[in-house]
């Protein structure tokens, strides 16, 4: 028999304090390493690049939890013994649960397992650009061209939600914001803030932006002639800061789209900051 419990509502149903019973799947005890329905979390340590899958994996205790609570699609989730009352209350109607016997679960992803819990999360499909812009909010955009690197994608997501970004677009050559590192760098933020992978169509969203949704397209240099940030304002309620490659910054083809360029001053001897830093500084003062 399933196991019923008390959940309360979403907004806006959880303001009015509303709660339901719904009927939640019990907790499946799986003790064969060969169960296909473990797959998706065999040897994690080989499977962190995601982008080409529907699913995601979240790794840890919170982010796990997270995902529960989110608007994605949950596949599964799956503990040890040791984490099964932590779990119980976040179990979702219509999510399995997996349990595994803790030294079990650590050759079964390859690795110690001291997160003591996954999830694996469906890809949703990101808003597009007319409902993005739909509301009358301050609109405040970050643009990822070419962020290779797994923790500073992850870091700048969590930058981002935490200064109230309306979304995080990335482009081609940057990493995947859903892969395991960069979403647990994002502490679950990811599953927060409208994440929209433009890949190589980056161009013509940030053309639509800036002559359609009246965006002014703000680049992120180290040139000296550019605007220093103290004394830089916005024109517009509605801005997108483009971040470059951690080695080698923004192309030409994003500073020529670009209206206006912005620099953080620096003291002689020091060439520039981590790209995740630079965009914490900028959004501080963005978000002003």
């Amino acid at each position: 028999m399933p196991s019923i419990a008390l959940l309360t509502l979403p907004n806006p149903a959880r303001r009015s304090g509303i709660q339901i019973a719904v009927s939640v799947m019990p907790l499946i005890e799986i003790s064969d390493l060969d169960d296909p329905r473990l797959h998706v979390y065999r040897n994690l340590k080989k499977t962190n690049q995601t982008r080409w899958s529907p699913r995601f994996i979240a790794e840890g205790k919170k982010l796990t939890i997270q995902l529960l609570h989110s608007d994605f699609e949950v596949d599964s989730v799956l503990t040890s013994e040791k984490h099964v009352a932590l779990l119980k209350p976040h179990l979702r109607d219509g999510v399995p649960a997996f349990v595994l016997p803790h030294q079990l679960a650590q050759l079964l992803v390859g690795q110690t397992f001291h997160a003591g819990m996954l999830g694996c999360g469906f890809r949703k499909v990101p808003p597009s650009l007319d409902d993005l812009m739909a509301t009358d909010r301050r609109q405040m955009i970050v643009v990822c061209c070419g962020v290779e690197n797994q923790e500073n994608l992850g870091g700048i997501i969590r930058i981002a939600a935490g200064f109230g970004a309306t979304a995080v677009l990335t482009g081609a050559g940057c990493s995947d914001a859903f892969c395991r590192r960069a979403l647990r760098v994002s502490m679950g933020n990811a599953l927060r803030v409208p994440i929209i992978e433009a890949g190589t169509d980056l161009a013509n969203l940030l053309a639509t932006l800036q002559n359609q949704h009246g965006v002014e397209l703000v680049a992120t240099v180290l040139d000296e002639p550019a605007e220093r940030l103290r004394g830089f304002q916005v024109s517009l309620d509605r801005v997108a800061l483009l971040l470059g490659n951690e080695d080698s910054g923004l192309t030409s083809e994003w500073l020529e789209m670009c209206d206006r360029r912005v620099t953080i001053p620096m003291h002689a001897g020091t060439d520039s900051l981590n790209v995740a830093v630079a965009a914490g500084i900028f959004l501080h003062h963005f978000a002003g």
